[in-house]
């Protein structure tokens, strides 16, 4: 258990740790590429850790030395595997549904599984594209939903027609593998993406390995057949989903935080754009080349469609509890399908704190200004949870965070760095 002390103006610097979401793309990348690879700055978490795991078991020699990952990379050719291979995942759905393209480059049959919650996170929409690809896979229990079973043997490339209103992970795992298909490979996306700029991180990494993507806007993405993955030295930058705490920690305290290693005017992680709603609600930015300065001031409640950063609808919601008036979110339906169901489990613990909070399908409102209590809170074993109650604590005495360990998933030195500052 974890307890949080108020703070009255919390001010400081902090280092913020490797994007995730680069990590997992910039590892794939590399184990793909025709020869040896530096990856630095990388991430070393849970997720990033099932994925390298699973490369491993592919046959991808990746060796550990400080935060400098090196990667041997096979040229899109895995070991043929003589017996089928369970390749376990755990909850992160980033390693289960990219790797799902990646395995069936591979030879030999495979059993991709993992928590009973990620055994209840979608991946229909991706087994059945990869179907038409000419992939034998299949959901092995319940239909749409892991575990799956592959029996690999390339993929055969050609137009494939994908829904897009459930998870960007399906199209970022198609565009990965995509160079090493047989013939090229035309993504089309029906019904809307959701999440588009995990999108852009994606194209933005494979370019930067030498693969190039022709797209028009997030509706289609052509691929051409017989690229490869060029090895290189890759530095990555830090995380704005992880910063975000602590820009939020300075505006609910009026403080000022330093957030360093975040690169604002170059990153192409959609969460950098929470900066927008920080100033509508009343915080100060200052931007600079490789760090960013959070002046907290008065919070207004407001109205948002978060569909393009859905991680950081709990930290906007830890916010919105100080803010005046109410604040709405809306456009995030995908948040059901995360380590928790975000939104259902955002509602229940902010209503144990006193908060006043509505559900609706696709988002929340939460009215700012409430009397709160602190209790013992659950973060539903979702790291983004723990993290944004460790705000809502810096206001709120006497909150009690129970499995504060689930943070290790995307940010395993959270509390240390927390604390500190």
């Amino acid at each position: 258990m974890k307890k949080i002390n108020p703070q009255h103006s919390l001010n400081g610097s902090v280092m913020i740790p490797g994007s995730k979401s680069i990590t997992h793309r910039a590892i794939i990348a590399a184990s793909l590429a025709n020869g040896e690879s530096l990856l630095q700055n990388f991430l070393e978490c849970e997720d990033t850790h099932y994925t390298i795991n699973a490369l491993r078991d592919l046959g991808v020699n990746i060796s550990i030395k400080g935060k400098t990952l090196k990667v041997a990379g096979t040229g899109g050719k895995f070991h043929p595997a003589s017996i089928r291979k369970n390749l376990y995942l755990g909850n992160s759905g980033t390693s289960f549904r990219l790797l799902l393209s990646v395995i069936a480059l591979g030879r030999g049959e495979f059993l991709m599984t993992g928590t009973p919650r990620m055994l209840a996170r979608p991946v229909g929409a991706l087994v059945t594209a990869l179907n038409q690809l000419g992939v034998k896979a299949s959901c092995v229990k319940q239909n749409g939903y892991p575990p799956v079973h592959v029996i690999a043997d390339g993929i055969r490339g050609g137009k494939v027609y994908m829904a897009g209103d459930q998870s960007s992970q399906f199209v970022s795992s198609l565009l990965l593998s995509a160079p090493y298909a047989e013939k090229d490979m035309e993504i089309e996306v029906m019904e809307g993406l959701v999440s588009r700029p995990y999108v852009d991180i994606t194209i933005d990494v494979m370019e930067q390995f030498g693969v190039y993507v022709d797209r028009d806007g997030y509706s289609y993405f052509r691929i051409p057949s017989g690229q490869e993955y060029r090895p290189c030295e890759f530095a990555i930058q830090g995380d704005a989903s992880s910063a975000s705490y602590f820009w939020a920690a300075a505006a609910v305290t009026g403080g000022t935080v330093v957030t360093e290693n975040i690169y604002p005017f170059t990153t192409r992680q959609g969460d950098i754009r929470f900066f927008d709603i920080l100033e509508r609600m009343g915080c100060v930015i200052e931007k600079k080349l490789d760090r960013v300065v959070i002046h907290g001031g008065t919070l207004s409640g407001i109205e948002t469609d978060m569909s393009t950063m859905p991680d950081m609808v709990p930290t906007l919601a830890a916010i919105a509890l100080f803010a005046r008036g109410e604040t709405v979110i809306r456009n995030v339906p995908q948040l059901r399908h995360k380590e928790s169901d975000r939104l259902h489990a955002i509602f229940h613990e902010w209503r144990r704190l006193g908060g006043c909070v509505e559900e609706m399908d696709d988002g929340l409102v939460i009215h700012g200004g409430e009397k709160l209590s602190g209790t013992l809170l659950y973060p539903h074993d979702d790291h983004r949870l723990a993290m944004s109650l460790a705000v809502v604590g810096l206001r709120v005495p006497e909150i009690i965070i129970t499995n504060e360990k689930c943070v290790n998933k995307s940010f395993p030195g959270f509390w240390q760095i927390w604390d500190e500052l």
